[in-house]
């Protein structure tokens, strides 16, 4: 993660937990510039969901609309989303 991504998800109240879930789990869906943005969709919630448990799912709802944006290597960003994401 770079300077930036870490003081993002902690101004953000991101946790890591999240973060690896994001990474793990989550829909990438290339941009133009050469990113990724990395976030949970329904069907990237259900494999969530299937591995941890429904309750778990339901608990953290609030947290999980959470989005990376990563490179090749490293997580630039991270954030909360407050739009759907289009598809292209």
């Amino acid at each position: 993660m770079t300077k930036h991504a870490l003081e993002r998800s902690q101004q953000c109240c991101i946790s890591p937990l999240i973060i690896h879930w994001l990474c793990q789990y989550g829909t990438r869906r290339r941009k133009d510039n050469g990113t990724m943005i990395c976030y949970f969709d329904k069907k990237s919630l259900r494999l969530v969901s299937s591995d941890v448990g429904q309750v778990v799912i339901r608990r953290l709802s609030g947290l999980l609309n959470a989005y990376l944006v990563i490179t090749k290597d490293q997580i630039i960003t991270v954030g909360h989303r407050y739009k759907r994401i289009k598809n292209f």
